[in-house]
């Protein structure tokens, strides 16, 4: 669930909010994606009921049920996009979901996760040449910018001061959207107030 589907209905005020505040970033440069596992508590899992064909986009993974928050950010590790989806899917899922929401910028940062030809070649179709590491499995390895792939940590702190927020950290919430909306009111605060 993209951060812009909650702008469909008359709700989503602070995922409005979010994506207003984060259409001013004026990145030119580097953007940054990955993703991260949110714990989902015992009483947000009760997995009966699916609502509008998608369910509470909760899923079972080794660590037992999660969510997985997808994330765009600019180069000082502010979020620009946020795509929410069950635990055990794929990096290529998120990328493809928030291919369309990238800004116009030189530089797309990722780590091994979004290693796929066809994420490569929409890139560079848009104008974006990735610094992303080849998985362990190519045969032909791939080149990548070692020092710029080095600030990819900015992303990586974003998660860690969103999980501050006990309520990001764990998933309390039983519909999707509500949880976005959490997220999306803790990056405002965080980040773009």
């Amino acid at each position: 669930m993209l951060v812009r589907e909650l702008l469909k209905p008359a709700k989503g005020i602070f995922a409005r909010m979010m994506v207003g505040l984060a259409a001013e970033h004026g990145e030119e440069k580097t953007v940054m994606i990955d993703a991260t596992y949110l714990k989902a508590h015992r009483t947000a899992t009760s997995m009966m009921a699916q609502k509008e064909g998608r369910g509470r986009l909760i899923g079972r993974t080794k660590g037992g049920m999660n969510t997985k928050l997808h994330a765009i950010c600019d180069s000082k590790g502010r979020p620009i996009d946020l795509f929410v989806t069950a635990g055990q899917v794929s990096d290529y899922v998120g990328a493809r979901a928030l291919f369309s929401s990238l800004p116009n910028v030189k530089w797309l940062l990722g780590d091994r996760g979004y290693d796929a030809d066809w994420f490569r070649e929409a890139l560079q179709d848009k104008g974006i040449r990735a610094c992303i590491p080849g998985r362990k499995q190519r045969k032909t390895p791939v080149k990548y910018d070692k020092r710029r792939y080095k600030r990819r940590n900015r992303i990586e702190i974003m998660f860690g001061r969103l999980k501050d927020w006990r309520r990001v950290a764990t998933r309390y919430d039983r519909c999707p959207k509500v949880f976005l909306s959490a997220i999306a009111l803790a990056a405002i605060v965080i980040y773009w107030l």
